[in-house]
């Protein structure tokens, strides 16, 4: 038997509620369905505002809109992350300036933030890898001192927490991703971006209707609509927020299950890891876990590819993780020189392994019987 990476959940609700909205004749977005969704996220985490987008991606991409930079402001985010978390700033003319991941998890080293900061920095972007928090605390204190703004890339973090905290709730802005890797998808892709500042409310949702005012008009609020920001297509379909509904339905459901096999890959690797194979996924006692994610840090490159050989020999989808930032071919020639070796390391050693809803403890125990019998030999 085979086991892969990745498999995308079904509820068994979301062709329901897709006929439904197909039926209600409203498929171009920020229909019942959107609304129904966001007001979830809000009543549920607090978010100040929520509204639906087509990625993670563009979600990010609001983001940085709001942020309004100027050519040459700059932008602090980890080099081990998604290119979406770059792009999206690049794109409005900022400069990434990268920071390195610390020692214990891939998150941004909170530690090194003051050393990052010039007089243009604007915008820090801490990343919550594998649903985990980063130190926000320290982030924040960093950002208040110097006047900056946080945007939270929790796209691995929905229903995770700092410190009681939802992530997403503690930055100005955050965006997360429902794309089909994620715990719970909007039918492949989709995203969310959260407003907690006050100041950015009315023009995140311009942004949203394409740089009108056309959600004011349908609530009354105008008597006409028209072109009044910048903007984009950035509203998912009803079909996909009609998808997304059946999988906030079940998200105490799936985390649960999410979880347990979580654990069970721990509990079973432990010994492995107190034996100095490779370490386990940290989550600090201020964060709490999503199960996003299960990963295992090796000693070198050489390790992780013998081990990634062998998983796959066994029918096991285990795959390695981003490549850092910097060092892409893309950015390299724009980075500062400085050496992030963490963010090289978590490149270089760093491999994922399956875990999604529809995995079953029987088959985290016969993956993790592969493992075990890789190192007895």
């Amino acid at each position: 038997m085979s086991y892969p990476f990745n498999k995308p959940h079904l509820t068994g609700k979301e062709a329901h509620y897709m006929y439904q909205a197909v039926l209600a004749g409203k498929l171009s977005g920020n229909g019942e369905f959107t609304k129904r969704c966001q007001r979830w996220f809000e009543q549920r985490y607090g978010f100040r505002k929520t509204l639906l987008a087509t990625s993670g991606t563009d979600a990010l991409e609001m983001c940085a809109m709001l942020c309004e930079l100027k050519p040459g402001d700059e932008v602090i985010i980890p080099s081990y992350t998604f290119v979406s978390t770059a792009l999206a700033f690049l794109r409005e003319g900022a400069k990434v300036v990268f920071a390195d991941s610390m020692k214990r998890n891939p998150n941004l080293d909170a530690e090194q933030l003051e050393s990052l900061i010039t007089p243009r920095t604007r915008v820090i972007v801490p990343v919550h890898y594998a649903g985990v928090a980063c130190d926000m605390d320290a982030i924040m204190a960093v950002a208040e001192k110097h006047g900056l703004l946080v945007v939270e890339d929790a796209a691995q973090a929905v229903d995770s927490f700092y410190k009681g905290r939802p992530l997403g709730s503690i930055g100005h802005l955050a965006a997360f991703s429902f794309h089909e890797t994620k715990n719970i998808t909007a039918g492949g892709e989709g995203g969310l971006l959260v407003v907690n500042d006050e100041r950015f409310v009315r023009r995140a949702e311009i942004l949203w209707e394409k740089g009108t005012n056309r959600a004011e008009f349908f609530r009354g609020e105008v008597n006409k609509y028209g072109w009044v920001d910048m903007g984009s297509s950035f509203l998912p379909s009803e079909v996909n927020a009609a998808f997304l509904w059946a999988q906030l339905e079940n998200l105490d459901e799936i985390q649960q299950k999410r979880r347990q096999l979580w654990d069970c890959y721990y509990e079973r690797l432990k010994p492995l890891a107190e034996r100095g194979y490779f370490s386990m996924p940290d989550v600090p006692d201020y964060a709490t876990n999503n199960a996003h994610m299960f990963y295992l840090v090796f000693p070198d490159y050489e390790k992780r590819t013998a081990f990634i050989k062998h998983l796959k020999e066994n029918g096991v989808g285990a795959v390695f993780h981003y490549l850092s930032l910097h060092s892409s071919e893309f950015y390299r020639s724009r980075h500062d020189g400085r050496q992030l070796p963490e963010c090289d390391r978590y490149a270089d050693c760093l491999v994922r392994l399956p875990l999604f809803y529809d995995l079953q403890l029987e088959d985290v125990q016969t993956i993790t019987d592969v493992i075990l019998s890789y190192y007895a030999e």
